[in-house]
């Protein structure tokens, strides 16, 4: 694993985790992932070395205040993310990518496809990429007391981790790390949040004010949504995403839709093996139309 600092902003600078193709293999689209809120890249690398192993380059990208990136006092939206992302490409790009986001970074590159379509060969939305908090909420009051995090810090790490291994059994020893590096670890042995409350907010804020139904019509590369659902209907949640969905599914124009009943929202943390082999399936549809791109 390598790692590349990409200037973003003069004085900011992302980390990119890069896995380089197996040796010997046929160029094939590379690959970049984008994490979600309060997130980071090392959720990816499960993903990653699949994706690897099988002839890809990947780089999995850092926002603003995750994971190992700088922690600027400004830049916290959707928009802003997306043109980061753009930069990263633009540095380490020789033409378009597959670009995966999860979570809130699947609206991340659905901005970013929208935006800077030069960029995209396909994209892959993880469990998001349609999220619009107008439709789960009626006030911005109601959305940002239910979507505050808790404040985290001065917990145990060792608390931490057995609270999430806990909770997800039938994630890897390395996706439960991972997780655990979404908080930094302090010497004193108790954990400090990498995005700050008011940063986490004020993105909460930009999915807020900007749903993705502007960005979606603009993507006209391959899309393969990838939505988790709950084994057993809950309630109407089930139906409502899956409405969701289907409404991103429709303004898009090239989609399909694979889901993942029973799945986690972090599907790439609990089931890396089957995530990966379905984004290998849609940089086999690019490779089939001629839209590769390869990133040194």
């Amino acid at each position: 694993m390598k790692t590349h600092e990409i200037e973003v902003a003069p004085g900011v600078g992302l980390r990119v985790r890069h896995s380089s193709a197996a040796a010997g293999a046929d160029p094939a689209p590379a690959f970049v992932l984008v994490h979600g809120l309060s997130s980071n890249a090392r959720l990816w690398d499960e993903v990653a070395g699949v994706l690897a192993g099988a002839g890809h380059e990947v780089f999995a990208v850092d926002l603003r205040s995750h994971g190992e990136s700088d922690s600027p006092p400004d830049g916290y939206d959707t928009t802003t993310a997306a043109n980061d992302v753009a930069t990263v490409c633009a540095q380490l790009a020789r033409g378009p990518a597959v670009l995966v986001g999860q979570s809130w970074g699947g609206n991340v590159v659905g901005r970013l496809a929208a935006r800077h379509p030069a960029v995209a060969a396909a994209v892959g939305l993880v469990d998001g990429g349609w999220l619009d908090l107008t439709a789960s909420f009626d006030t911005w009051s109601a959305c940002e007391a239910a979507l505050r995090p808790p404040d985290v810090d001065g917990l145990s790490a060792a608390a931490l981790r057995r609270h999430l291994e806990s909770a997800h059994p039938d994630w890897s020893p390395a996706a439960i790390e991972a997780t655990a590096a979404n908080l930094r670890e302090l010497p004193d042995g108790t954990v400090q949040r990498r995005l700050s409350i008011d940063k986490h907010m004020r993105i909460v804020r930009s999915m807020w004010d900007e749903g993705p139904w502007s960005d979606l019509p603009a993507i006209t590369v391959p899309v393969l949504l990838m939505p988790a659902l709950p084994a057993h209907d809950r309630a109407d949640s089930p139906r409502d995403k899956r409405a969701l969905v289907a409404r991103a599914a429709t303004a898009l124009s090239r989609a399909r839709v694979r889901e993942y009943v029973g799945g986690d929202h972090d599907l790439h943390a609990q089931q890396p093996q089957t995530v990966a082999a379905d984004l290998l399936s849609l940089a086999a549809e690019v490779a089939r139309s001629g839209e590769q791109g390869v990133l040194r």
